[in-house]
């Protein structure tokens, strides 16, 4: 996969760019410091069909399936997410703060939308990660590292560990240890 690189607006080169309008500033001083791992499926435990990036993009039908209907009204987007085969999709510059942690906490400091990034894999709590999902994921995390220094391995997270018992993902199948031997 070729290296890929984070420009000064915030934008991946290689990625699709799909923005949403689902973000805002960041405060003003806030380090981009933390980088948080997801996991996102619509319905869940069903992939492809766009609804992932209608969900984010603000245009999801929430009257196409039962499960939809709870998500009327929700405003939320991620920096990033990767398809089960591999694409890689922005909805958010890196520079803006993007709606996927919500009400969270690492290291004691709360608000971690304000100075992470959210990275959104298409999966399940319960269903491994494609091979290729685990490379797009380094070569991401090792792009974003090399642009925001302060995200060292150490912080780099789960959703489960910023917003414990609310949250699962990326669920105890993601590997964490083949993840983190690769950056």
């Amino acid at each position: 996969m070729k290296a890929l690189t984070i420009n000064e607006s915030g934008w991946c080169d290689v990625a699709l760019h799909c923005p949403s309008p689902h973000f805002n500033q960041r405060p003003c001083g806030s380090d981009i410091s933390l980088l948080v791992i997801h996991n996102i499926s619509l319905p869940p435990g069903q992939f492809g069909g766009g609804f992932i990036n209608q969900l984010f993009l603000g245009c999801l039908d929430c009257n196409y399936h039962p499960f939809f209907e709870q998500l009327q009204g929700l405003e939320v987007s991620a920096h990033f997410m990767i398809s089960r085969d591999g694409q890689l999709t922005q909805y958010v510059s890196t520079a803006e703060r993007a709606w996927h942690a919500g009400v969270s906490c690492f290291d004691t400091i709360a608000n971690c939308n304000d100075y992470s990034i959210g990275i959104e894999l298409e999966g399940t709590d319960t269903l491994a990660y494609t091979d290729v999902q685990y490379r797009s994921l380094t070569s991401l995390t090792k792009s974003i590292q090399r642009r925001y220094p302060l995200i060292t391995t150490q912080r780099v997270t789960g959703h489960c560990d910023i917003a414990p018992g609310r949250k699962t993902d990326p669920g105890k199948i993601f590997d964490w240890q083949r993840f983190k031997s690769g950056l």
